[in-house]
């Protein structure tokens, strides 16, 4: 196949989704190191919306205006056949998705490999094609389709660096995940597969049926019971879970607070019940509770996460599909919160 020498992207016109623009832009050729891969799915993370709901006019057009919109990584494969010497263990049609932070290939974040995460402080991947460090690339399971696979880079990394990081948890365990969004229900899937017992929350009937369909074991409708730390500790027999993935914020910590154990595990990610309250020292210290801030994961954690899906045959949850002309109408969707999972553009057709 041969490679275009123009493309179509998506790119920010102003503050908000309802301003993306499709439009023709050049291809550059790749680098030495660098290979030209074919997206052919994306999907679209949460943090991203809300990013244009909470900053000031001033910092949006700083942090918005002129590039392409920002998009979880997608699901690609390579395009052009690996000609430089820094290019080796590639060939044309592998199946392969870029790194979140492209120079994250193992150990710790620093601000130089934060500063290299796609739809940060660089274009992200809402366009037909890219070019990416070969080293940035993680071959994915051969029996997801293109639109699963696209949903791995950021929300199912994510909970596998929160889950099965520093201090991975064990089979027994007890995993609290908030929510049924992208990140809780890849949360919920890393657990189960772990052997730990799950419990979810959420405002839906319906979206905890989905959950119950995983094989989550307990299941709590907070809008029915507002006092949902009280039925975890319930469930716990009052000792509390190992482990929570924490997605609501200042709103929900007190909530996590008294549902986690002594010793325990508070991975924040994500902020979506709003309110403007801190970390209480006094009850972090007094519990001996591990807040752990999340900031997606490396290359070497995305390898071994495949290998988690592989053994277990995991497949990603995906709510919903659109095609890459309707992207705003995908934001809409993924700004309304009625979906469970993950949604996700399809890019090209073959």
């Amino acid at each position: 196949m041969s490679v275009p020498t123009s493309i179509r992207e998506y790119r920010s016109q102003g503050d908000s989704h309802l301003n993306l623009k499709l439009q023709e832009a050049p291809l550059s050729k790749p680098r030495a190191s660098e290979v030209t891969i074919k997206i052919h799915a994306v999907s679209l993370q949460r943090a991203r919306t809300l990013s244009y709901s909470t900053a000031t006019s001033s910092s949006r057009r700083a942090y918005t205006q002129g590039m392409v919109i920002h998009f979880i990584p997608a699901l690609a494969h390579v395009l052009t056949p690996p000609s430089g010497e820094d290019v080796k263990g590639w060939k044309v049609g592998d199946h392969v998705c870029p790194n979140f932070a492209l120079d994250h290939i193992h150990g710790d974040v620093t601000e130089e490999i934060k500063n290299t995460g796609l739809g940060g402080q660089i274009d992200g991947v809402l366009r037909e094609y890219v070019n990416v460090p070969a080293y940035s690339l993680v071959r994915i399971p051969d029996y997801l389709t293109y639109e699963e696979a696209a949903t791995l880079p950021c929300a199912a990394l994510t909970a596998y660096n929160a889950l099965l990081g520093p201090v991975p948890l064990k089979g027994g365990d007890y995993v609290l995940v908030l929510g049924t969004g992208g990140v809780s229900i890849f949360g919920a899937q890393i657990a189960l597969a772990s052997g730990a017992n799950v419990i979810v929350t959420s405002s839906s009937d319906e979206k905890l049926r989905v959950a119950e369909e995983l094989g989550v074991q307990h299941l709590i409708n907070y809008k029915k019971n507002p006092d949902w730390e009280d039925e975890v500790l319930q469930i716990t027999g009052g000792r509390g879970v190992d482990h929570i993935i924490e997605v609501g914020g200042p709103n929900t910590i007190m909530k996590c607070i008294k549902a986690i154990k002594h010793a325990g595990q508070v991975h924040i990610i994500g902020f979506v019940s709003g309110g403007d309250n801190g970390i209480p020292v006094g009850a972090a210290i007094g519990k001996a509770i591990t807040f752990r801030g999340i900031l997606i994961g490396s290359v070497k954690q995305f390898e071994d996460m495949n290998r988690l899906f592989i053994a277990h045959r995991i497949h990603p949850v995906v709510n919903k599909v659109f095609p890459f002309e309707q992207a705003v109408a995908a934001y809409s969707y993924l700004e309304s919160q009625k979906h469970v999972g993950k949604v996700v553009i399809k890019v090209s057709e073959d």
